[in-house]
């Protein structure tokens, strides 16, 4: 649980500071523009956490550069032609009006049908997609959750879906639950089995310790490559300043 949080200044960059019961500092930079945040042990001053900030300012300028370079999706509006990411693949949606219920169906490996009452608003064709989305996230994560819980030989967690700003999943070691980003449900299912285990492992190593990499080494040795595939694909339209 943070314990205290506040905004400094290091170089004109505003930094968040997060003071938590952790052992190490950490610098994480985040979507969409570059928001720098510091994970700091509670007795870590400031002038230690702009140390720390200085001494990572070639890295974070790299981060706020690559983000800036990313590509974004605009805003969807849930009508024919636009394009959809689904599995890590584009595909084009057509809408297709006067069904008895709303539903979504893979025509081909490029298309999308998106099925909604006559007269159907933009609002509505989103909830029947998102909907759609999380019922196929669910049933792609549930065998990997299940999967990987006897592999690491941890207990099975209390597991759901929210849209997340900043994550792709949390963990709550206490509670046994972990929560998956529905915008995973956009990319390759091998970064989406990345997410899984690395929450997973949390279940062994609360921390993100050399312990912690140690394991994630042993049990999937290429996550950093998925990490960096997953970290460079296209980000979703949000208010993340909100």
């Amino acid at each position: 649980m943070s314990t205290e949080a506040h905004k400094i200044s290091v170089g004109g960059l505003r930094i968040d500071v997060v003071r938590k019961p952790i052992k190490n500092l950490h610098v994480g930079v985040y979507p969409p523009h570059g928001r720098v945040r510091v994970a700091a042990p509670l007795a870590v001053s400031d002038d230690a956490v702009r140390l720390a900030v200085v001494t990572r300012l070639p890295w974070i300028k790299r981060q706020r550069a690559r983000f800036a370079d990313q590509p974004r999706q605009s805003e969807r509006a849930y009508v024919s032609g636009e394009t959809h990411y689904f599995m890590g693949r584009p595909y084009r949606l057509r809408v297709i009006e006067g069904a008895p219920a709303g539903w979504v169906q893979v025509r081909s490996v490029k298309a999308l049908d998106l099925y909604v009452r006559s007269e159907s608003d933009r609002d509505t064709r989103e909830r029947v997609f998102l909907s759609w989305y999380r019922e196929e996230l669910r049933s792609q994560a549930a065998p990997m959750i299940d999967k990987w819980v006897i592999k690491l030989d941890v207990p099975p967690p209390v597991w759901g879906i929210k849209r997340m700003k900043t994550k792709w999943g949390t963990c709550s070691v206490d509670a046994g639950r972990i929560w998956l980003n529905l915008e995973l449900v956009k990319k390759p299912s091998r970064t989406l089995e990345y997410i899984v285990v690395h929450e997973l492992v949390h279940f062994l190593e609360r921390q993100h310790s050399d312990r912690f990499v140690d394991l994630m080494d042993k049990s999937l040795p290429n996550w950093r490559t998925l990490r960096d595939e997953l970290n460079a694909e296209p980000l979703a339209d949000e208010d993340w300043d909100r």
